[in-house]
């Protein structure tokens, strides 16, 4: 790896540099977003911080495992969306999410439950009466185009502001035109949308449930007593005794006082083997639902997609072979009925079968989509269901100020550091401290330019952690040079000329700069391998500027040092800051020829006697 004196021309290592210089830098102004700037962290962006409470069923605690696994897929969900520079750090029984940038929605969406099952329709209604509908949401509550933080936000669609459009008759959920998908779009007219409330005089229209066995008006309205955990589990246990129960007397009720703007105590707790009761993601229906065919466990990928002759957004699923088996069975048997896909607990889309679905085929979800939902929702799909169901306890956004007045600091550390090191050169090595600035700036140039590469392909973020590494990595170059030079003079005060020191200098100091930077890059990369967050990051910059530190020395440092040792002008030693060794190299010189001249004349004095 290590250039030869004789072999090849130094000129040519710095013909190899200067290429390598030049496709980066085309890279960086010529491909992808062509913004020449690298991707900053939440600490110098700014951006959101979400906070996820786990839920259980029976309000214990979640186990560590649990969360890891939660902790795992959420991490999975982050890097399928793209979302550069964020972290999921387990935080107790909490998963803290961070997110960089403006649009807090990604936060948000990563930590949905996302339990998906797939369930026949018994009926659907609208709202009843009493309960407020999507286009007139009760007092404290979202609006069906905004759910609340936690709730899936895949087939809303934000109500523009202004006048509040009159409440309209809903459309069924799968209101797609038929184009031989596998279950098109259903007639409105074979849908039931009359309210499944009974008839007068019915005893079920007075019927009044057991207390224990209903919800209160307000299911997320925590009891007077009992610590929060037991609070949220007695939610989801009234919850399922009046929403999945096996009594059509009970169903109807559920149906009939369903709040489907209020909070879900629910969500991703429903159990697949029972009934449902649950609403349109919008708000605008409420289903009945018998137990589930298809778990999401079953689902072999998802991806999402414009149709273009339908105009709209759909993401499309495909099983593994035992889901895919069922589904064939399914559709085949229930042509004009409809299946709902149920993600954590709500309808996601309703559509009606309108002709078996071979197995093998993939399977489509219509709804009201954009295209950041439909990506969200294929990707919560594809990665996997969440172990254990979670709350959004907390949100905010977190300021840049503080991160760029540190930034702005760190720079001018930085930059006060390497100043120093360059006046050290120049006063210590003369000439050859020129060389040092020189390889520096070509050492910084193409560090920033892959980082801006490495922020359009793999999504780096530079963080204060990572400027840190980058200062550190920066400063052991200049100890390469440090080496490289120091062996140069360890070779002239030997009696060598400057031509003779310099490759006969490298030959020794590369040996010490590849140990030392070897050394560096294990430590980076046990560190980036064992470490999290923005200790990962300051680990990948340091391990990226030491790769770096020896393509520069062997490129560009030992080259020209090799060229200035040909030149006249800096072999001499007023210029190149050498001529103190030299002296010395001289002085040892002239005390030898001292040594052996008075040794040879007490020689010639012993033979005379």
């Amino acid at each position: 790896m290590a250039p030869s004196s004789g072999s090849v021309h130094p000129s040519r290592y710095l013909a190899l540099f200067g290429v390598l210089m030049a496709v980066v830098f085309a890279l960086v102004f010529f491909t992808g977003d062509k913004s020449p700037e690298p991707k900053l962290g939440i600490d110098l962006e700014g951006g959101t911080r979400v906070t996820l409470t786990a839920r259980t069923p029976d309000g214990s605690a979640p186990s560590k495992d649990s969360l890891e696994q939660a902790q795992q897929i959420i991490t999975t969900r982050v890097d399928g969306l793209g979302v550069a520079g964020s972290e999921v750090l387990i935080d107790g029984d909490n998963l803290v999410i961070t997110v960089p940038g403006d649009d807090s929605s990604q936060a948000r969406t990563l930590g949905q439950t996302a339990r998906l099952f797939i369930r026949p329709v018994i009926s659907a209604t609208q709202p009843s009466a009493g309960q407020p509908s999507a286009g007139q949401p009760s007092a404290g509550q979202p609006s069906a185009g905004q759910p609340a933080a936690g709730q899936p936000s895949a087939g809303t669609e934000a109500t523009p502001t202004g006048d509040a459009p009159a409440a309209e008759t809903p459309a069924p959920a799968g209101d797609a035109v038929p184009q031989g998908r596998p279950f098109p779009a259903q007639d409105p007219s074979t849908v039931d949308t009359s309210p499944a409330s009974p008839a007068p005089g019915d005893p079920a229209a007075t019927q009044t449930l057991d207390p224990a066995a209903t919800a209160t008006d307000d299911p997320a309205a925590p009891s007077a007593t009992g610590t929060e955990a037991e609070q949220a589990a007695d939610q989801i246990t009234e919850a399922k005794a009046l929403r999945q129960s096996e009594d059509p007397q009970v169903q109807q009720v559920a149906s009939a006082t369903i709040d489907c703007n209020a909070p879900d105590p629910l969500q991703g707790n429903d159990d697949p083997a029972l009934p449902l009761v649950a609403c349109s993601t919008d708000g605008t229906s409420v289903y009945l639902l018998g137990p589930s065919i298809i778990d999401g466990q079953q689902i072999a990928d998802a991806s999402s997609g414009f149709n273009s002759q339908q105009s709209r957004h759909e993401v499309s699923l495909t099983f593994d072979s035992s889901g895919s088996n069922t589904w064939a069975q399914f559709t085949g048997s229930n042509i004009g009925k409809q299946a709902a896909f149920t993600l954590d607990s709500k309808v996601v889309s309703a559509p009606q079968i309108q002709g078996a679905t071979p197995a093998g085929s993939a399977t489509s979800i219509t709804g009201q989509f954009t295209a950041q939902s439909a990506s969200e929702l294929a990707n919560t799909l594809k990665y996997g269901s969440l172990p254990l169901s979670f709350a959004s306890s907390e949100a905010e956004t977190v300021s840049a100020t503080l991160g760029l007045a540190s930034l702005e600091a760190g720079l001018l550390a930085g930059a006060i550091g390497l100043v120093l090191v360059l006046v050290y050169c120049l006063v210590y090595y003369r000439a050859l401290g020129f060389l040092t600035a020189l390889s520096l700036i070509l050492a910084g140039l193409m560090v920033y330019g892959i980082l801006v590469l490495l922020g359009r392909w793999i999504n780096f973020t530079l963080d204060l952690a990572g400027i840190a590494g980058l200062i550190i990595g920066i400063g052991m170059t200049a100890d390469s040079f440090v080496v490289f030079f120091e062996r140069i003079k360890d070779e002239i005060r030997e009696g060598r000329s400057f031509r003779s020191a310099v490759p006969r200098g490298w030959t020794r100091a590369r040996k010490t700069i590849l140990s030392g930077n070897a050394v560096s890059f294990i430590a980076a990369a046990v560190l980036y391998a064992l470490a999290a967050g923005q200790v990962q990051g300051f680990a990948f910059t340091l391990g990226l500027t030491t790769i770096l530190d020896v393509l520069v020395v062997f490129l560009v440092t030992w080259p020209l040092v090799n060229l200035a040792s040909r030149s006249k002008f800096w072999s001499k030693p007023g210029v190149n800051g050498l001529g103190a060794v030299a002296e010395i190299a001289q002085e040892r010189r002239r005390a030898a020829a001292r040594t052996t001249a008075g040794k040879a004349a007490a020689n010639a004095s012993t033979k005379g006697a």
